[in-house]
């Protein structure tokens, strides 16, 4: 029998499941935290910890089809200005709110577009910033650059602040695929961004490239993986398109019936895996890679890997603050999102208070079944004596929970140690078997291939 038709008895291909950059998932999240829970959680941060900041730029000059995230179009800096002043008004907020000393681990600006933002607004932003937490020594300052969106007066002005790494959007360079998602960027554009970035020297450089785009072909894809490789990143993100209409409107603009099916976008996933393992990249996770000696490649050969809503991450504070639109944060004591729409989110912080429209406080098996599904996503393994130690269970009781979901994919799980390991051959079915540990009813969104 061959993988496909072995992969399929387990439903890979027909399955909807989250892709678990948090748990619970975002679904789940309620009305029951506010901004009182928001800025409790903010005042029991210890004194002089590191944290992460995450900021959040909802806009773009065009929209992307195929984006499913929170933004919106403008060809005016009106709007801009507007979010930016507001944005300034929580990040001081923030700053009357946060415990002394507490610097910054990570700071990472997303959107959207951040390079949309003018030199002036850049550092105004920064510095705003900075003045509420500073970068931590051998802290990351990341931002999220439209190669199209960007010029050396925004780049000397994201180097000036102390950017440290730049991450860009790829998703393919095919002209014909790039047509049919709303996305034109040609490998020259990009080429000039990431010379850009390197001649500001920053030599840190994420990119993201998708499979199971419309009209993708193992060939297509494999000239775009080669022209990635051509400049040579330090990580990659190998995301597969999420195609959720009924989500992101946008989409409906992109023809359902030239996307590939679930059978072929698991053989354009392992068309792009096998030239990046060629090239030499690490493999991490489920879907990225790293060049050996880069953070990632770092924590996933210690056990540091974890995974946030970026993806996976090699950052392992406790707290992760997201201020703008939509932004969500993580506390030791659960999740809390703002409002997503920007006219609601900026009545809120006009009236000076924070934005928080819903959230999650963990009870229960929470921080268990967490844990257990990110040491899944990142190491294909979960530790038993981990599970025991960290949350006061018995080996019999973590064992339970092992075979329920061990039983269900017999012969792609080894128990033998005591720990849950998926074998190399099922970790396709890897975000299925997180499914498994997951207690929250899925029925309530409809998630994204399994594949």
């Amino acid at each position: 029998m061959s993988t496909e038709s072995q992969l399929a008895k387990f439903g890979l291909f027909d399955a909807r499941v989250p892709r678990y950059t948090s748990y619970p998932t975002a679904p789940h999240f309620s009305s029951s935290v506010g901004n009182s829970q928001f800025s409790s959680w903010i005042r029991a941060i210890p004194e002089g910890a590191q944290i992460s900041l995450y900021l959040h730029v909802p806009f773009c000059r065009r929209l992307c089809w195929f984006c499913a995230c929170r933004t919106q179009g403008t060809q005016t800096d009106s709007p801009v200005r507007a979010y930016i002043d507001t944005l300034l008004t929580e990040i001081a907020m923030l700053g009357r709110t946060l415990p002394k000393g507490v610097s910054l681990s990570r700071l990472h600006w997303g959107g959207g577009t951040p390079t949309l933002l003018s030199p002036d607004m850049i550092r105004e932003v920064a510095q705003a910033v900075f003045d509420v937490a500073p970068l931590a020594p051998n802290a990351e300052f990341s931002v999220e650059i439209d190669p199209n969106e960007v010029d050396q007066a925004r780049m000397d002005a994201l180097a000036e602040m102390g950017m440290t790494r730049a991450s860009i959007g790829v998703q393919d360079f095919d002209p014909e695929i790039q047509t049919v998602i709303g996305r034109i960027q040609s490998f020259e554009t990009t080429k000039r961004a990431v010379d850009m970035i390197r001649d500001h020297g920053i030599q840190s450089l994420n990119t993201d490239i998708l499979f199971g785009l419309p009209h993708q072909t193992k060939e297509r894809i494999t000239e775009s993986v080669q022209k990635l490789l051509a400049l040579s990143p330090d990580r990659v993100a190998l995301y597969g398109y999420a195609h959720v209409p009924w989500m992101a409107k946008r989409q409906q603009m992109i023809p359902s019936d030239a996307l590939p099916t679930p059978q072929e976008r698991l053989r354009l996933f392992e068309t792009a895996r096998r030239l990046f393992l060629w090239d030499d990249y690490t493999e991490i996770g489920i879907d990225h890679f790293a060049r050996k000696g880069d953070g990632l490649d770092i924590a996933a050969r210690t056990g540091r890997l974890r995974r946030n809503f970026q993806g996976y991450t090699d950052d392992t504070s406790e707290v992760l603050i997201g201020l703008g639109a939509s932004a969500i944060s993580r506390f030791p004591q659960g999740f809390a999102q703002n409002n997503a729409a920007t006219s609601a989110y900026t009545g809120h912080i006009q009236k000076g208070e924070f934005a928080t429209h819903r959230g999650h406080a963990f009870a229960g098996e929470d921080l268990l079944r967490s844990r257990m599904i990110e040491a899944l996503m990142c190491d294909f393994r979960i530790s038993r004596d981990e599970m025991c130690d960290s949350f006061g269970r018995t080996p019999e009781q973590i064992t339970a929970m092992f075979k329920q979901v061990a039983d269900e994919f017999a012969g792609y799980v080894s128990l033998d140690s005591g720990d849950f390991v998926i074998r190399p051959e099922g970790q396709a079915l890897t975000r299925m078997m997180a499914r498994g540990f997951d207690a929250y009813d899925l029925s309530k969104a409809g998630h994204s291939s399994a594949i």
